[in-house]
Formats: structure tokens, sequence, C-alpha cells
């Protein structure tokens, strides 16, 4: 799944084509004008004013410093929509410079879509700075078919105000599961439709969060080869069960369920909600769009202390461009996306005077002096309270961080069904749950 917000949109609702035809696409590279012309994908909707200008802004610039380069953008909604993506590469209709989630990356490289980017990668000057496990994701079989840009993790987020009126620490965030199911309670003891925990429980959102709630019991959901499904375990059952408890035992998740991420941001943003899982980018949605306050919100690792689900997105360049084509588009990805506080994500005295939020613990792209510049750029223009986030940032570098499964969609619309029995059925025989989905996981794999 991804989670949502826009500067990660093209940092999480990010947008690209769903009516390209095929002039609009791929491009040569028109060599003969003296100019390299490259099409990329990802600028942001028209309806999303602040951040087109800002990536119009930032092409310009571009284009300026590298007069060789002539840069056509594509937009529209989704960036990449999955019904139509494998359409577009099958098809030649691909940018030469093309957006990808990071579940995306090996099924492009399996399906022979992606140029090879190894004996052009030394002239990106960035790529070194980037994390390793962000890089790897692009990496297969020792060569290397695309770029990350962004990259986020899962963790929690909690109403401090709630905290406070149930006689909780609003700085001390519970670590465990245990700890969550305890404060989890206390905080739906207070009445007037507070609830004290809430999970997604429909549209694959729920198979979603049960993959992030058993990496974080340090289990997994496919096998390391990815032919067998791996959740009828302790792990798994230690999910369903906690979620079973508080929500018939404990009465803490609330009578309404089969809940999707819109539903549990609106009660997070009205102040009825404790906590729920998320990344770093749901928190300005609930004050910009669901009447929260930055102060009353903090984020803190993933509960359980053992691995955290991750995601991001990067881009991949066309099998058919040219060198002069490749040579360009690095040039493009290192102005736009990978100079430590400078470009679309990284302009932070930029996103500050639009009142965009600057300070947010993710997402955190780069490495050593480069990530130390790119968060020293980011604190001295921050306009939320970084201190509410200190913890998750702590915590995160002692999690192991994974992926989603492959097939994540089709594996998702089964635990879905999963999470929403024993979500809605208080006898719900949580064995025979995991047994049956891991039998229809089992199939989707061998179909792969």
């Amino acid at each position: 799944m991804r989670s949502t917000g826009f500067r990660r949109t093209c940092v999480a609702l990010s947008v690209c084509s769903l009516a390209l035809t095929a002039s609009a696409c791929g491009s040569s590279d028109d060599s003969a004008s003296g100019k390299t012309r490259i099409t990329v994908n990802c600028e942001p909707p028209k309806s999303a004013k602040v951040d087109r200008g800002f990536f119009e802004q930032d092409i310009a610039s571009f284009e300026k410093r590298n007069p060789d380069i002539d840069v056509v953008a594509h937009d529209a909604f989704p960036c990449q929509d999955p019904k139509t993506f494998d359409a577009k590469l099958a098809g030649g209709q691909m940018e030469d410079v093309f957006y990808t989630y990071f579940t995306d990356a090996g099924h492009v490289v399996d399906i022979h879509q992606a140029a090879d980017l190894t004996p052009y990668i030394k002239e990106l000057k960035s790529y070194g700075t980037l994390q390793k496990q962000l890089r790897d994701i692009y990496t297969v079989d020792g060569k290397i078919y695309g770029i990350p840009r962004t990259g986020y993790s899962m963790g929690l987020i909690y109403n401090r105000k709630l905290f406070e009126k149930a006689g909780l620490d609003p700085d001390q965030a519970p670590a465990t599961w245990d700890e969550v199911r305890a404060d989890a309670k206390k905080i739906a003891a207070l009445g007037n439709g507070t609830v004290g925990y809430a999970d997604y429980s429909a549209q694959n959102q729920g198979g979603w969060h049960f993959t992030a709630e058993l990496y974080s019991q340090g289990g997994d959901v496919v096998s390391a080869d990815g032919k067998k499904a791996t959740i009828d375990t302790p792990e798994g059952r230690a999910v369903l069960q906690n979620l079973h408890d508080m929500r018939w035992t404990d009465n803490s998740m609330g009578s309404k369920q089969l809940l999707v991420i819109n539903d549990v941001q609106q009660m997070m943003g009205s102040g009825k909600l404790g906590m729920y899982l998320s990344a770093p980018d749901n928190i300005p949605i609930l004050v910009k769009e669901k009447g929260g306050n930055y102060k009353d919100l903090a984020l803190a690792p993933m509960p359980g202390g053992k691995g955290t689900l991750i995601g991001g997105d990067g881009y991949m360049f066309n099998k058919h461009d040219t060198p002069a084509q490749i040579h360009a588009g690095l040039k493009w990805l290192d102005h736009m996306f990978l100079t430590p506080g400078t470009g679309f994500l990284g302009d932070y005295a930029r996103a500050k005077k639009a009142d965009a939020p600057v300070g947010l613990p993710e997402p955190r792209l780069f490495t050593g002096a480069a990530d130390a510049k790119d968060q020293q750029v980011k604190k001295a223009n921050a306009n939320v309270p970084v201190a509410n986030y200190q913890s998750f940032l702590d915590g995160n570098h002692t999690l192991r961080m994974k992926i989603e499964p492959p097939d994540a969609q089709q594996i998702y619309s089964v635990l879905d069904g999963t999470v929403s029995a024993v979500l809605t059925k208080k006898d719900a025989d949580i064995d025979q749950l995991l047994k049956d989905a891991s039998g229809k996981i089992d199939s989707i794999l061998a179909r792969g």
C-alpha cells in the first residue's frame, strides 16, 4: 500500500498520467536539434498549485543550467496506476524516466523494460550518499536499474492530549504491543466516544497493516524465496490475538469496524483517537484536512522493537533510452531530488514560505555528511514540533526494515478478510483464519 500525503506524492499521492498517448510518452533524444530531449513523469497536478509551481521552477532552473537538455514533464493521477502500468510498459508508451514504487522494481526488470544504469552510475554524483538499503531495492543481480527518491517507514502516531487526560506520559509512547493495549484501554476509559487504538480492515488496507504488525513482531508474510506463506506462525497469531483482545476484551477499539485510512484520520484529527499506525506524512493531513493540531500529534517507532514496514519510490529508465537520454536523466534526478537541502523535495526554505510542513522525520534518503547537511537545513527551517518525532527517529535505528511482500495487493486482499473477521466476530477462530489465508496466499504465489 502507499501511505498518503502529497509532499511524498510525488511523496505519496504523487501523480502521473492515466491517459498518455503514444506521442506523449517515450521520446527520441532529438539530437538533430542539438538538444537531448527526455520525458519524465510524476509532475504534480494543476490542482496542487504550490507543488506544481515548485516542480516547474525546478525544471526551468535545470534547463537553464543545462541548455543542451529539454525536459518534458507529464502529470495526472495517479503517478503509477497498477491497472495501466504494465500496459504502458509493454506498449512502449512509458516515459524516458519513469516513476516506480519500491515493490515494482523487480517486476520491471523481470519483464525486461528497464535500462541498465550500471555503466552510467558514476555520473550520478549523489548515488554513494543514498541509503544502501534503498539503493539495493533497485539493484538486481549486481546491476543497477533505478534510483530511489523517497523512503518512509511505519510508526505509531498518538495524541499527546489524550495521553495526558488518561494519566499517561505523553513523552513516553508505548514500546511493546502489551503497552499499546494497556494505554489504549486507559484512553478508551475517558468515554465520550473516545477510542484508544484503531486499525484498518477494508480495501486491502487491513492486509497492509497486518503486514506491518507482523514485521513488528519479527515475522514475515512470505518465505525468503517468495514461494510460501509464513503467516500461520506464533507471530501471526500474536497479531490477531492482540487485535481480538483490544476489540472484544478491552473494548478499546470501539464498535465501528471495517475502517479505512480516511475514517481513522478523521477520528485522530477530531481528537477522538489515541493511536494508530502510519507513516510521518499522515501528520500534515491530520492538521490541514482533518482538524488536528501539530502540538498534539506525536510519532513513535513501531511497537515490538523487531521490525517495520518501509516503502517509497524512485525512478527507472526506459529500456529504449539512448545513452544521451540516460546521461540527461541522471543529471535531472540529481538536480530535482538528490542534492541535500535543495530541489523539489529538499528546498525547505521555499517550502516554509509556502506554509508546507518542514521538520517531519521522513523521508530520510541520505547518509553521512549529505544527511547531516540535509537535516541541518531542515532543522533551520522547521515549522512543526520536531521534538514530538524524536523517539521515532531514535527507535528506527534498531528496527529491521522490510518492504512489502510480492503480489502485495492480492495478498492484502486475502488478509483483509482475516483481519476483518477478528474485528467483527467475537468468536473468530484465529488458527483457522491463518490456515485458510495461508492456503490462499500460497495459491497467489504459485501463480506469480
